[in-house]
């Protein structure tokens, strides 16, 4: 069965948070510092700060969206400390 993965990355230049889902989070993560993604490109190097676990694609897609509202990024503030 294949796992879908929520994550959140958190840029090493000046803090700000990305956040994604996908299906294998290593080669997503080196993805993303070797600037293979346009929104992320300028802000490297990243670190994974932050995953979930999921069974669906849904309830990835769904918690990803969660972590975008103003109350999913409290959640993540308070949860990362910052």
């Amino acid at each position: 069965m294949m796992e879908y993965v929520v994550y959140v990355l958190e840029s090493e230049i000046d803090g700000r948070f990305y956040k994604g889902h996908t299906v294998d989070i290593e080669k997503r993560v080196k993805e993303h510092n070797a600037g293979k993604t346009k929104s992320t490109k300028g802000y490297r190097p990243w670190k994974l700060v932050y995953f979930e676990i999921f069974e669906t694609r849904e309830e990835a897609v769904l918690r990803e969206k969660y972590f975008k509202t103003g109350i999913g990024r409290a959640f993540l503030k308070e949860k990362l400390n910052k």
